[in-house]
């Protein structure tokens, strides 16, 4: 893919998830511009054979816009890392199609298992500030993953994850539009269940009163 090309797409990907871009040239401004335009150059350099140029642009990269990608990960169109800084995508990593990712997520292994061993994530996923997703496994399409979250295993599709470890708190068939992006405003069962004995506690001491 040429330059004009890919800033072109990546334009239309920005205003559609970040209210904050006004002008179309602030694209360039964005970490996420060029660390996805820059996996892209390594990518096909690393699919050529040429590891160690690839590696050399994927690490020149990460030093300058704080996003690591390896080149080996395969990554779908429509790829948004909303300010980026910590953002990690492993080696084997599988990343579908308008996928938004936010700062400080990493998408990993577990230890030093071979072939496969970073996550899958499929298309339309939304992963919050913070949250890790750590093993051979796969983010269900249409899924979305609070902040702060650590995922250790399968997700279903159409799926609402949250906590450590995550849990899926809603699965329903209604895909997440990217007009609703918020990662945080989201119901944790335990919490409500704990809140609500809670309150039944203090009602039955003011009864006992």
């Amino acid at each position: 893919m040429g330059f004009w090309k890919f800033y072109k797409e990546e334009v239309e990907v920005i205003k559609d998830r970040d209210p904050a871009m006004k002008k179309n040239m602030e694209a360039i401004l964005y970490p996420s511009f060029w660390a996805i335009y820059n996996y892209r150059r390594a990518h096909k350099l690393y699919l050529k054979g040429k590891v160690f140029k690839a590696r050399k642009i994927s690490q020149k990269t990460a030093r300058k816009t704080g996003i690591e990608i390896h080149p080996a990960a395969e990554i779908g169109k429509g790829l948004f890392i909303d300010h980026g800084h910590g953002v990690v995508i492993g080696e084997t990593t599988v990343i579908g199609d308008n996928v938004t990712l936010y700062q400080g997520v990493t998408l990993g292994g577990t230890g030093k298992e071979k072939g496969k061993r970073h996550p899958t994530i499929g298309d339309n996923v939304m992963i919050g500030a913070g949250a890790k997703v750590l093993g051979s496994f796969s983010i269900g399409e249409n899924s979305k993953v609070a902040a702060g979250s650590v995922v250790l295993e399968e997700v279903p599709p159409n799926c609402t994850v949250v906590g450590v470890p995550g849990i899926v708190v809603k699965q329903d068939d209604v895909k997440i539009p990217h007009n609703d992006l918020d990662q945080v405003h989201i119901p944790h069962p335990v919490q409500n269940e704990l809140k609500r004995l809670s309150e039944e506690i203090e009602d039955l001491k003011k009864k006992i009163k």
